[in-house]
């Protein structure tokens, strides 16, 4: 069986996620108590179920601590693992929950939405650090079914490289397992013939090709994630992101991000983002 749970905070894109599993043919059960988990997974094997999704969310409360001894019993099973957590930035949340006037789960009482955002990050904790954090804060809703389509589309067997550039006007995204700060290197920006492009179109291209500090940070990017992505492969990760920020996301992140990812998809499973541009 292919199993994937979803969790993360409430507004931060799980029924679309649960969607797009349903769409390509899991069977989906929403927020299920995580003590049931085992059960209802039992149950669908036994009717034949190949593919299957839950999601769990806070309201399963202190139980949430047993989710990881779950899913290592399931791998031990032989059931294919993964584990989806979908996170935002508070005053996303708080600006998706005023629009649709949507209350927090958690707030009861004279709890604010602030107070309740941040015991629901408590009780994830445990999701959040085994699952594959998907940042959605600036996301669209058809991008964040592309960015899960494309993670369906991997194979679980070995560790999958996830490259995003994006831009540090818009923040650090939450999903990064590594950042990278290129703002040093020269800015095509500050030409008017390349303002308009990106880290992709030819003329950019060029230009940082030609600055001999553009080579030294691609070397030494690229000599840093070989080195080390092999002991997070032993830790048993499914999913590695690693970040390149430049100040608009446009230009230096995409073209570093761009020439990795050429690098690595000649013997790892890679996907790439680019956070700043048009999906």
């Amino acid at each position: 069986m292919q199993f994937v749970l979803v969790s993360g905070l409430s507004g931060s894109g799980k029924s679309i996620a649960l969607a797009v599993l349903e769409d390509a043919g899991y069977y989906c059960v929403d927020n299920i108590p995580v003590k049931l988990l085992p059960e209802t997974l039992a149950q669908l094997e036994q009717t034949g179920t190949v593919q299957a999704a839950v999601s769990v969310d806070a309201r399963s409360g202190s139980s949430l601590e047993e989710v990881p001894l779950h899913i290592d019993a399931l791998r031990r099973r032989g059931i294919e693992v993964r584990v989806l957590f979908l996170d935002t930035k508070n005053d996303t949340l708080i600006k998706r929950f005023s629009e649709t006037r949507r209350r927090h789960p958690l707030a009861r009482g004279e709890r604010t939405l602030e107070e309740a955002l941040a015991i629901e990050r408590e009780l994830l904790a445990p999701l959040a650090e085994i699952g594959h954090r998907i940042d959605t804060s600036d996301l669209s809703p058809n991008t964040l079914r592309n960015w899960i389509k494309d993670l369906l589309g991997t194979s679980d067997a070995r560790l999958t490289l996830l490259l995003e550039s994006f831009g540090f006007k818009q923040g650090i995204p939450l999903d990064a397992d590594l950042v990278f700060d290129v703002r040093c290197l020269p800015n095509p920006h500050y030409d008017p013939r390349l303002r308009p492009l990106t880290g992709r179109d030819r003329d950019v291209v060029a230009f940082l090709e030609r600055e001999p500090q553009v080579e030294k940070m691609f070397r030494d990017i690229l000599a840093f994630a070989e080195s080390w992505l092999p002991a997070y492969e032993r830790d048993n990760r499914s999913y590695f992101a690693i970040a390149i920020g430049c100040t608009g996301g446009q230009h230096r992140s995409v073209y570093l991000v761009e020439r990795i990812a050429a690098h690595f998809r000649q013997t790892r499973s890679v996907l790439v983002r680019h956070r700043q541009l048009p999906a």
